[in-house]
């Protein structure tokens, strides 16, 4: 019995091991976007013309220079992050791609006093699009994927990432799971101080792996935010699927303007299922059982170059524009 209970704990170990390989790719390989899905025009999009990221996150600041903010939990603090847009061209953008493209420069106007009221004055008079990342992120990284996702949408709106102290390494998936439900607080009062200035446009989200957990579970109970979300764009959603299904259906008109990214060939969510218990995730299920929730579903299976599949609406241009589709979609919800 001894030695069944070691090859079974052996067994997860091993699985876990390999699910914190394949969804490093979330800050590793495939964070670059493609350099064929960026716009010719550096100034296409609001960020490319004024490179400021509005930042709320629950991560504990560590000072003024990088890493900015660690894998600590902290209170939520509010910052404007100045970035490095890409290089002009196809020559500089295939090198962007290479080298990790938008880069983090420094941090203005950081504050924990009333984070969430000083965020919502920054968007003033703007629609915001809030990203928030998934597992296995530096500040840096997701604060690069944020850049690079709003260029290639060519927002005009205020750009902002709620990023969540997740450790940055292989093996802290765990910890990571554990610190996105613990930032659902942050989250959702990040959200409420948007909708509480009236001059703020359409708030649209875009969430990915890990991270459409946490933005999952700050909708469920926040009713009072929905009449200002534009869309809710779920990329690769790490989550359960009879969990979604619970918190979809709780949802109510909201789940109308969500659209989910699938992909049945994501290797690194099989990964995470298997660790699961064999239960689907949600970025991996059949596409007709999650239509039926009424929520609006891609399935770019056959595209892309990505080994994993798991970063395609960073990494493919058409994937990234069932995005901007979405959002547009959502400009008159």
């Amino acid at each position: 019995m001894l030695g069944l209970r070691h090859a079974s704990s052996c067994r997860r170990a091993a699985l876990a091991a390999l699910l914190a390989l394949a969804l490093s790719a979330c800050a590793q390989s495939e964070v670059a976007v493609s350099p064929f899905s960026e716009p010719t025009r550096a100034d296409a999009s609001a960020l490319g013309k004024e490179p400021e990221l509005l930042v709320v996150t629950t991560r504990k600041p560590v000072g003024p220079r990088q890493p900015f903010f660690g894998s600590d939990r902290g209170s939520l603090t509010f910052a404007e992050a100045r970035l490095a847009p890409p290089a002009d061209g196809i020559s500089g953008r295939v090198s962007s791609a290479v080298s990790g493209d938008w880069a983090v420069l420094g941090l203005d106007s950081q504050t924990s006093a009333d984070a969430g009221r000083a965020f919502a004055q920054a968007a003033t008079g703007r629609d915001v699009l809030l990203y928030v990342h998934g597992y296995n992120e530096t500040f840096e990284s997701a604060a690069r994927s944020a850049g690079q996702l709003s260029h290639s949408l060519e927002f005009q709106g205020r750009t902002a990432i709620f990023s969540w102290p997740s450790g940055g390494k292989l093996f802290d998936y765990a910890y990571d799971r554990e610190s996105a439900l613990w930032s659902r607080d942050g989250f959702v009062k990040a959200l409420q101080a948007l909708v509480a200035n009236p001059t703020v446009g359409r708030i649209h989200i875009v969430a990915h792996s890990m991270g459409t957990f946490l933005t999952l579970e700050g909708l469920r109970d926040s009713a009072d935010v929905y009449s200002r979300i534009g869309s809710v764009v779920l990329a690769s959603p790490d989550i359960d699927i009879d969990a979604f299904e619970q918190t979809v259906g709780k949802l109510g008109p909201l789940a109308r303007r969500m659209t989910l990214i699938i992909d049945p060939g994501d290797r690194a969510l099989a990964i995470s299922a298997r660790i699961a218990g064999g239960v689907a995730r949600a970025g991996a299920a059949d596409r007709s059982r999650l239509e039926a929730l009424g929520v609006r579903v891609a399935d770019p299976s056959g595209r892309g170059w990505s080994m994993l599949r798991h970063d395609l609406f960073l990494s493919d241009s058409e994937v990234t524009q069932v995005v901007r589709r979405a959002m547009d979609r959502g400009k008159g919800a």
